[in-house]
């Protein structure tokens, strides 16, 4: 007995192993985007995976994959198609999962404008954020219905699609996203339509993803957290208005008709299994970049993305 006690005070005693930390830098300041990742953290799913998850939103929302590629955080959530460009640059990046699965980006007009079809864009401007692949997006639209690119004018509106379409500066905005600026108009009493891209000649692709750094991808630790958001998202989908709760309690600027309505509309986007790996996109996405002339060779998907569970 005296030996049992002695062997039960050793156990009560000693410290509990460390979790793992990880750094995961998110591209933008949190919204529902994020949902699964911020219920993994509130419903203790991380910490059900021996993780302990720090979640910084970045003062610069381009650096996240560069800060991860230097090796100053673990994982970045960022976008497929920026990730075919930053590899052939040279950013030993790869994608481990995927937060949302299908295309958020639209090309938005307003429904009562004179915008019809993207055909009628010609010789009418169309704002921006940010140049590069969204080029390529609109050549692609615009091309389907013979409009070129030197046919229209594009106009860099930084952040702020919905109010200059909203205040006639342009006649239509690329890089919208269908879940946040819909929304946002609607709310202020303009009705919008989205163009959905992947309906007008741009193969569809993962809107956000998780990337790593390709020469120090720590798999078992990458895949503890996918198994945490994973679970979070079976959570969301089977619970949505609990869920929001959750959600919307971590900070009071979540709580608004805003985030409330991106909210609905982003639960049927999540991964359902964010770790599994869609090959097949990401071939058919080097083949548009190359075709639309911003990659001169296409990389094989093993230079791109992985599915860690398969490593």
């Amino acid at each position: 007995m005296k030996k049992l006690m002695t062997s039960l005070a050793l156990l009560v005693s000693t410290p509990a192993m460390a979790a793992d930390q990880m750094t995961v830098l998110l591209d933008w300041f949190v919204n529902p985007d994020h949902g699964p990742i911020i219920v993994a953290q509130e419903k203790g799913y991380f910490a059900e995976q021996d993780l302990e998850v720090e979640i910084v939103a970045p003062a610069d929302p381009s650096a996240p994959p560069r800060l991860v590629a230097a090796g100053q955080a673990d994982l970045a959530v960022s976008y497929q198609p920026q990730l075919h460009l930053q590899v052939h640059e040279g950013l030993p990046l790869t994608r481990v999962g995927t937060l949302v699965a299908t295309p958020l980006n639209c090309l938005l007009v307003l429904k009562d404008g004179p915008i019809e079809t993207p055909a009628d864009l010609k010789d009418r401007k169309i704002g921006f954020s940010v140049a590069g692949v969204e080029e390529a997006v609109l050549g692609a639209v615009l091309g389907s219905y013979g409009v070129a690119l030197d046919e229209i004018e594009m106009v860099n509106v930084n952040f702020s699609l919905s109010p200059s379409l909203m205040s006639g500066q342009v006649d239509a905005v690329i890089g919208a996203y269908r879940n946040f600026e819909l929304n946002q108009m609607d709310i202020e009493g303009v009705e919008g339509r989205c163009f959905y891209i992947e309906e007008e000649g741009v193969p569809s692709y993962d809107e956000l993803i998780y990337v790593a750094k390709s020469d120090a991808l720590d798999a078992d630790k990458v895949s503890r957290f996918l198994a945490a958001t994973e679970k979070a998202t079976q959570f969301i989908i089977n619970n949505p208005e609990a869920s929001w709760e959750i959600f919307s309690a971590t900070a009071p600027e979540l709580q608004d008709e805003l985030n409330a309505r991106a909210w609905v509309d982003t639960l049927p986007r999540f991964a359902i299994r964010p770790a599994a790996l869609d090959a097949g996109r990401y071939v058919r996405f080097e083949t548009f970049l190359m075709e639309s002339g911003l990659i001169d060779s296409t990389l094989p998907v093993s230079d791109l993305a992985i599915d860690v569970n398969a490593k």
